[in-house]
């Protein structure tokens, strides 16, 4: 059965030991997001989400890693074991068979309506995520909530938001091929506002679904209900004619001008450097509901390994197993990874079995059609080789690769979101140069010497008595 919001995912997380509450004071402009930094620094299995009872200046909570922040956050979230294939088994049902969902009278996400001079975000502990190099506060996990101007399908996407007053904010849209930024292009085309809500503190699966690279023209809260098992619940907007998720803890109600445009950034971005600034349009808030108390939640971003990195790890590693082996039904695909070292973006991993000649050239060439930006690094290798030990990658690359064979550079490709090697910081944002792909083969061609480790059932057998060592 599907959580009903945020707070009872949140109580399941602290059941098993995956959340951990902090009851000293902390300062959000600073203190939160070091120590989530420092928690991310671990092992990915020794991660847990964050819980910040109190914040200097503030009441009400803040929540950050409450979705990715380990694979076993991520598997909580679904209620499903963390086991690769079974999250690619429920990614691909939710993606083949989405739930709409469904329109409800009230919702508690309005408790408490806020409009007028009563729209003030500086009431919410807002964190600052990089100290003394970003300008301020950003929201990091918006829901943003358009609808397309002709075909009035919904689109929800999380573009991080820069304060910038108390009923204002900047918006990130990377590129004018995302979903909302079309959105917005056509309403800019008619010299119109566009309605927008942004919903703050959800039920997990909206957020999963909502930072995944679905299609456009699918909307994400019926992806979010696939996950779930269960439809959405949705409530209208008080001010403007969207729909929100009833049970989110913060809406943010307004409209985007046409043709306004304002300085947004810089940020730490998922490459790890800072980026910007750049000139993008900026949202206006009409009305603020929210529940009594609400809990303030957040994406903890910039440099790898971090939350927003496993959470596009996960989906994205989805999504491209869904493309080779679903809808291009191409055979011997065993997994895919996209390590957290390139964002989850820049490098893609593909283990296989070699089933023809040329089968791993074709695999090379198919995987980054998914999406146009997607990996710069892309390799496949053998059945045999475990593709998410960064150790054992690095010791194919050693000794199944022959490089003037092996590797293959793909020019004039559209090169990866804010890649800092393309070209220097000052080259605006719409007009970077094109890339190039690099396609390795690390695959055996032909017989190989035997592997110098013991037999795997001897190493089996130790692991099973090991307690027997005193070691």
């Amino acid at each position: 059965m599907a959580y009903k919001d945020l707070r009872e995912y949140l109580q399941a997380l602290t059941s098993k030991g995956l959340m951990k509450w902090v009851e000293k004071e902390v300062d959000k402009d600073w203190e939160i997001t070091c120590i989530a930094r420092k928690v991310f620094q671990r092992e990915p299995d020794k991660r847990f989400a964050l819980g910040f009872k109190k914040i200097k200046g503030h009441s009400g909570s803040v929540v950050v890693g409450t979705v990715a922040a380990s694979r076993g956050v991520y598997a909580t979230s679904l209620q499903i074991s963390p086991e690769v294939e079974e999250v690619i088994a429920r990614w691909d049902k939710a993606l083949t068979y989405p739930q709409e969902p469904k329109i409800s009278n009230h919702g508690v996400c309005q408790e408490v309506v806020r409009e007028g001079k009563d729209v003030n975000l500086n009431w919410f502990p807002i964190p600052t995520w990089t100290p003394d190099k970003d300008p301020g506060p950003y929201i990091t996990a918006p829901c943003m909530i358009t609808r397309d101007l002709k075909s009035g399908i919904r689109n929800v996407g999380i573009y991080r938001m820069q304060v910038k007053g108390a009923n204002r904010t900047g918006v990130l849209w990377d590129l004018p091929s995302q979903h909302a930024a079309i959105h917005f292009a056509k309403y800019e085309a008619e010299k119109i506002p566009m309605p927008v809500a942004v919903a703050i503190g959800v039920d997990p699966c909206i957020l999963m679904a909502a930072a995944a690279k679905v299609p456009l023209g699918v909307d994400e809260l019926a992806v979010a209900g696939g996950l779930r098992g269960e439809p959405v619940s949705l409530v209208k907007c008080k001010s403007i004619d969207l729909e929100v998720p009833a049970t989110a803890e913060i809406i943010l109600e307004g409209e985007i001008l046409p043709g306004e445009k304002g300085i947004e950034g810089p940020f730490g971005e998922y490459t790890g450097y800072m980026g910007g600034p750049y000139e993008l349009p900026l949202f206006h808030i009409k009305c603020i509901t929210h529940r009594k108390d609400p809990i303030y939640q957040a994406l903890h971003s910039q440099m790898p390994p971090s939350e927003s990195s496993l959470l596009r790890q996960i989906a994205e590693e989805a999504n491209v197993y869904k493309h080779l082996v679903h809808q291009l039904k191409i055979p011997g695909v065993i997994d895919v990874h996209l390590p957290e070292a390139g964002g989850s973006y820049a490098i893609l991993w593909i283990r296989m079995k070699t089933a023809y000649p040329g089968h791993a050239q074709q695999v090379l060439c198919a995987a980054w059609t998914h999406h146009p930006t997607l990996a710069k690094w892309i390799v496949v290798t053998d059945e045999d080789i475990d593709i998410r030990d960064a150790f054992i990658r690095e010791w194919v690359l050693s000794w199944r690769v022959e490089p003037s064979k092996d590797i293959h550079i793909f020019p004039g490709t559209s090169s990866l979101l804010l890649d800092p090697s393309v070209a220097p910081p000052d080259v605006p944002l719409w007009e970077r140069p094109l890339s190039s792909k690099v396609l390795i083969n690390a695959t055996r061609k032909w017989k190989y010497p035997e592997i110098a480790l013991p037999p795997s059932k001897y190493l089996h057998k130790v692991e099973k008595q090991w307690e027997e060592y005193g070691l």
